[in-house]
């Protein structure tokens, strides 16, 4: 099976990555056991711990120590709904390379609030992820600078991919890892590790049903773009699949469930409940998608990934409200 890097990516990225990063917790709790029942036991790995409060802050520093000295004077560019603009940010902050980041008009504010207080340009433009991806290629084009595209670059791939060698070096045992998926950096990341390092181990990815671009793709096996995005779980609002990822969770995913919005809700309370930690929509993904999976999944031993932490204030009242 072709993925659009390969294993020894992953390690040169955990190569770069190792100065700037450490690993993540990934811990058992019993009580989400009970929760999600059918006699499997569940992982979190807690990507929420990075400085960044994301895994994208893998895909910035991979990215970002890969570039030449030319396009680091350049600066870099990119687009995001905030936890990859972080992570690009944190990693020209370390590295001193200037750094715009574009999102969409009425972005999460904390997270622009972060991206600024990390020193990169913000820009808002775009009334959505896709709008401004456009817009970000202009920008681009006009300054001169390097694009960093959230998804379509080997080396952000490559960097998600490190999560995945910690898993399997935390625990052994496990058979399945469920993942919220967006661009599908962290799952092809996952599927590169896995088929070198444990090919008995599955993926699994968890989309939300108001951003249905990525599972829609993978259902008919034809690349979508310019779909709708109705969701508050902004980390994977995605509304086209991507050419680099695309191939690869097609052909490598063992299934692609969707979820609710009020399920993503439930699944920030269960988790701010059991793990007192608090995930943003893409963080309780992952968990909202093994509870569907569950009765396939009966008597695994199952990673999920809190992928991101950074909930808005206006989110967290709402989800605590019980308002989806």
């Amino acid at each position: 099976m072709a993925y659009p890097i390969s294993y020894a990516d992953v390690l040169a990225a955990r190569e770069r990555l190792s100065p700037f990063l450490t690993p993540t917790p990934l811990r058992e709790y019993p009580l989400l056991n009970e929760l999600v029942g059918h006699g499997i036991r569940v992982w979190v790995k807690h990507e929420n711990h990075h400085p960044t409060q994301s895994f994208k802050i893998r895909n910035g520093v991979s990215v970002m120590t890969a570039l030449t000295a030319d396009e680091r004077a350049r600066g870099a560019i990119g687009a995001s709904t905030g936890n990859h603009g972080q992570g690009v940010a944190y990693a020209g902050k370390l590295l001193g390379v200037p750094v715009a980041i574009c999102v969409p008009v009425g972005n999460n504010p904390e997270k622009n609030a972060s991206i600024r207080a990390l020193g990169a340009e913000l820009i808002e433009t775009g009334a959505n992820y896709e709008e401004t991806i456009a817009h970000c290629g202009r920008i681009r084009a006009e300054r001169g600078m390097t694009l960093v595209h959230s998804t379509n670059n080997p080396h952000v791939i490559a960097g998600a991919g490190t999560m995945t060698l910690e898993i399997l070096e935390q625990e052994l045992s496990i058979d399945a890892i469920v993942i919220a998926l967006g661009g599908g950096s962290q799952a092809v990341g996952a599927l590169t590790v896995v088929a070198e390092r444990a090919p008995q181990v599955k993926v699994y990815a968890v989309g939300a049903e108001g951003a249905p671009a990525q599972y829609e793709s993978w259902r008919t096996g034809q690349r979508l773009t310019g779909m709708p995005i109705d969701t508050f779980a902004e980390g994977i609002a995605t509304g086209s699949a991507y050419e680099l990822t695309f191939d690869a969770l097609k052909s490598g995913l063992a299934d692609f469930v969707t979820v609710t919005e009020g399920a993503m809700y439930e699944g920030v309370r269960d988790l701010i409940r059991i793990t007192h930690n608090v995930p943003e929509g893409a963080g309780a993904a992952g968990l909202a998608g093994l509870r569907t999976l569950a009765p396939k999944l009966a008597g695994q031993r199952v990673a999920i990934v809190m992928c991101g932490g950074n909930l808005s204030m206006t989110s967290l009242k709402q989800i605590l409200r019980d308002e989806p």
